[in-house]
């Protein structure tokens, strides 16, 4: 046996087949056995309880518990005479006749090992379609000890192993990694700087809370890629959990949150997630978009009771004027009258709406007053090296286009075909290691949500030749849509045949993203400019009224940020097609000196 390979068992889910399994070791003469026997019942152990009832659905639908103990015995015998007369959760596992558990030890199992294991597994285990509840209360994140740098190799072959019994709970590691619940999880581990930034916010939560402030807001901005959606989701869970947390510096009980976000991508995650892990109250309130909680809740004025603490992802999507059913002048000031704690994550570069628009001065009052504004800084979601992210960033920032640096961990390519690069990112995502690729386009193409025709025809995306519906265009059946039900576009399998746009992207990563660069962007006299002219983004476009009642044009700011949105969505790689000529050719020689360089 190999020193990183796990002993996993399946046992019925009872007190019986445990001491059975037990008493087959006892009884076994090898040596294999008697040491399988000591790692099992005398080491720390982590466990997986995992149930499937019956369902209409053809799919498997699983409910899954998953822990860690030093006593796998007394453990199960908890869960199954104590647990169950406080949690229906475990009341419903211990009368099903279905349950089963996977028992997981290792030679090197330790208690931070263990709880390290299990905290994955969890992350794991909610980007899993086929799991629709997960039954666990806890975060275990551990920091550094003795066998941590075996943990990612030793993680795998426990993945593996159970991946060997059964392929419906446990994918391959790849495709669980694609999922979008599985990057939003509030179980990954937070890096040193996540964890100072949630205890100041928990920390700053908890004194607005035990003196009865009102409107106060924590900021939370850095670059994108930078790990606020982790962050903030750690914190939804941690605040919407039923039960007192364990943490000494929150134990809060019952507290009145709510999850906002004005993006119906990230809604539809943040619902599934809190689902999943059965936080999210019946009518659904606890998670939406801002409008609803707006019009729904009372305000500070009003006397009545308001929420404890809200929570905004993609705060620069809140609108700052009236729109729709939106009859107020600014959203987030209208979440701070209806709430103690406001906590919003902002990145000014990712607005692209006049909607949306914040004058400097006015954002910045805001953020001085605010009880807490942490800034992340360490960028996670190019895996490149600096001088490629540094490329990206001048082409946004400055408009400026060097050589492409060589990089070997980041694929950045220019095309000068739009076809090929769509095949490009198609052939990736056919790979099960290299999925989720995707092509988008800047908002340069007529769209509507209104069908275009009645035969069928679709908005579109097209350059020459190359031809592709527009966003969500494509028309499913029934069975199809029961199908992608719940998952964002870019998990859809049919949108490989699609072009997206920061509608359908913004805030969500691919593994490789394949960007047009549409006649709105073009290289005039050395640099990248934007011309407004020609895109179709009208919500950029339109002038802004501002509060002192000019109507000032914020375009070229507006379109820079869509461009920004688009080039930092790939993870592994970037591949670009400009539409204007000269921008193409300009990048084409670019990429024509890396090639050289490397010759």
């Amino acid at each position: 046996m190999s020193r990183l390979t796990p002993y996993i068992h399946e046992v019925e889910y009872s007190k019986e087949d445990l001491k059975r399994l037990k008493t087959e070791f006892a009884e076994r003469q090898d040596t294999k056995g008697s040491r399988e026997h000591q790692v099992l019942f005398r080491f720390p152990t982590v466990y997986v309880v995992h149930d499937q009832p019956k369902s209409r659905n053809p799919e498997p639908e699983y409910s899954v518990y998953i822990g860690e103990t030093s006593n796998i015995e007394a453990r199960t015998s908890q869960h199954l005479t104590v647990d169950t007369k406080s949690r229906e959760d475990w009341l419903g596992l211990a009368r099903s006749e279905t349950a089963k558990m996977f028992i997981i030890g290792h030679e090197h199992f330790n208690k931070s090992l263990t709880l390290d294991i299990e905290n994955r597994l969890m992350t794991y285990m909610l980007g899993v379609n086929a799991v629709k509840h997960l039954n666990n209360r806890r975060t275990n994140q551990q920091l550094d000890y003795y066998t941590r740098e075996e943990f990612d190799e030793i993680f795998t072959h426990v993945w593996k192993g159970l991946r060997s019994k059964n392929k419906k709970l446990f994918p391959a590691e790849s495709i669980v990694r694609d999922s979008a619940l599985f990057k939003a999880s509030p179980f990954h581990k937070l890096s040193e700087q996540q964890l100072l930034a949630k205890h100041e916010i928990l920390s700053a939560i908890q004194e607005a809370l035990a003196i009865g402030k009102r409107g106060q807001l924590i900021v939370i901005s850095g670059d994108a890629g930078a790990g606020k959606t982790v962050l903030l989701s750690s914190l939804f869970f941690e605040l919407f959990q039923n039960e007192n947390n364990e943490d000494d510096l929150f134990a809060y009980q019952d507290l009145d949150a709510y999850m906002l976000v004005n993006h119906d991508e990230q809604v539809t995650i943040y619902k599934n997630i809190a689902r999943r892990l059965g936080v999210l109250d019946k009518e659904e309130t606890r998670v939406s978009k801002p409008t609803r909680f707006i019009n729904d809740k009372p305000t500070v004025e009003s006397g009545a009771e308001i929420a404890d603490v809200v929570l905004v992802d993609e705060a620069h999507l809140l609108w700052t004027q009236g729109k729709q059913s939106y009859r107020g002048k600014n959203q987030l000031l209208d979440l701070l009258d209806r709430a103690r704690v406001v906590v919003v994550v902002f990145d000014k570069s990712q607005i692209m709406a006049a909607n949306q628009y914040w004058e400097e001065h006015e954002f910045e009052k805001l953020r001085e007053r605010a009880a807490a504004s942490i800034h992340l800084t360490n960028q996670m979601r190019m895996e490149a090296k600096p001088e490629t992210v540094q490329w990206v960033r001048d082409l946004v920032d400055n408009g400026d286009i060097s050589p492409i640096p060589a990089d070997n961990k980041y694929d950045l390519r220019i095309f000068d075909d739009p076809t090929k690069m769509w095949e490009s990112v198609k052939a990736k995502s056919d790979k099960t290691d290299q999925g989720l690729s995707r092509v988008l386009a800047t908002f340069d193409w007529a769209y509507s949500s209104t069908p275009k025709g009645t035969n069928g025809e679709t908005w579109n995306v097209e350059v020459g030749d190359f031809k592709l519906p527009w966003n969500t265009e494509t028309r499913l059946t029934g069975s199809e849509k029961r199908k992608v039900k719940g998952l964002s576009w870019a998990e859809q399998e049919h949108t490989i045949n699609e072009v997206g746009s920061t509608f359908t992207i913004q805030g969500s990563d691919l593994n490789y993203a394949g960007v047009i660069l549409g006649p709105s962007v073009k290289w005039r006299d050395g640099k990248v400019v934007v011309d407004a002219k020609a895109s179709k983004n009208k919500n950029a476009t339109n002038r802004r009224t501002l509060a002192d009642g000019r109507k000032v044009v914020v375009s070229d700011e507006l379109l820079r940020n869509e461009i920004n949105v688009l080039l930092t969505r790939g993870v592994h790689g970037l591949y670009i097609y400009a539409v204007d000529e000269q921008l193409r050719e300009e990048l084409l020689r670019a990429q024509e000196v890396r090639n050289q360089q490397a010759r």
